[in-house]
């Protein structure tokens, strides 16, 4: 078979395995970023995908139609499923998700079901087997092309019950009189940290806010949380495209006593409503690769979504050049704070 252009790289090694799959009840995960998805359900005897991006999770349920299909940050099961032959996970970025991940399926495994792990070399593809030394004997590279690798291993060893308390990571943030305790999960930006961006902006926003806000790529809910607790007056919505994003902000909200709206949406794409604020730290990474797509969709589209004098702030790495786009979209910008590394902006409409 011709391998297929518009796969992403790590599809593309995968075609050329696809005896891998044929005829097995497979249980895919991870990053996954292309549509090979619709072509693989064809392969095997029966497929469950849990995505953790929602964009492409928007793109591919309806197609998937032979498929179980999930946006999920802790896969279940199901009582009528029966245990997979076979796991696929496109690796993510982060070691950490890895892990997660293989803690969160191997249960969902019959013992000596394969394990298939894909990604790049320069995410660490080669380093990840020590990753399955707890699942297996062995493992090994079976494939190596277009700067991807498969490393391939069965199930051998006895798993636990996924407990995912145990894979949350709390940190206290300090801020401004503000005290609150951040909760977040492997694969959220900023794991168990609060960001150098995020920490600018908080010191950086004005006083006295009230009514409605949007927080953008609201990750573990740093900046929500942190608005709720100091203006009451206001009430949020949270978005990611980020399945653990938007389950960490749920688990923050909780642990505060706090209250918002959260949910996913590319974009704007499931937001039908105008605010008086806008904010965001704008991701500008989609998976491994640097992309700027989200938040320059982002402020293009802001304004249709601002009340009149409603007012968008970002924080942004000092190298992004966010400063021609507003001006686009808005006559004047300001620069509110800045320091060795990023930059505050906002706009008024």
């Amino acid at each position: 078979m011709a391998l297929h252009s518009t796969f992403s790289n790590p599809s593309q090694v995968l075609q050329r395995n696809e005896s891998l799959f044929a005829g097995k009840s497979i249980l895919v995960a991870g990053n996954i970023d292309d549509h090979y998805p619709i072509h693989l359900q064809t392969i095997a005897s029966s497929s469950t995908f849990c995505f953790n991006d929602y964009r492409y999770y928007e793109q591919l349920k309806d197609q998937l139609s032979n498929s179980d299909v999930h946006f999920t940050a802790n896969y279940q099961g199901n009582e009528a499923q029966q245990k997979f032959d076979l796991l696929l996970i496109y690796i993510p970025k982060a070691k950490t998700e890895i892990e997660y991940l293989l803690a969160n399926l191997t249960p969902h495994l019959k013992h000596n079901a394969g394990i298939v792990l894909v990604g790049e070399k320069k995410c660490g593809i080669k380093s990840v087997a020590n990753l399955l030394k707890p699942y297996s004997e062995y493992s090994n590279p079976i494939d190596s092309a277009r700067h991807c690798s498969i490393i391939y291993a069965e199930l051998s060893k006895p798993v636990a019950v996924f407990n995912q308390q145990k894979w949350i990571k709390d940190y206290q943030l300090n801020i401004n009189d503000v005290t609150l305790t951040i909760r977040s999960l492997p694969g959220v930006f900023s794991f168990g940290e609060l960001d150098k961006g995020s920490e600018l902006l908080l010191n950086n926003l004005p006083d006295g806010l009230h009514g409605e806000g949007l927080d953008f790529g609201c990750g573990a809910g740093v900046l929500s949380c942190y608005l709720l607790k100091k203006h009451t007056q206001l009430a949020l919505d949270l978005i990611d495209v980020n399945v653990y994003a938007l389950e960490s902000a749920k688990l923050t909200l909780a642990e505060n006593n706090l209250q918002a709206n959260v949910f996913a949406s590319d974009v704007f794409s499931k937001v039908n409503k105008e605010y008086d604020l806008l904010l965001s730290n704008p991701p500008f990474h989609s998976g491994q690769k640097t992309n700027y797509d989200a938040a320059e969709g982002f402020i293009n589209e802001s304004a249709k979504f601002l009340k009149r004098k409603g007012k968008l702030t970002i924080v942004a790495n000092k190298f992004l050049r966010y400063e021609p786009l507003l001006m686009q979209v808005y006559k004047t910008f300001s620069e509110d704070a800045q320091n060795n590394k990023f930059k505050v902006l906002s706009c008024l409409k």
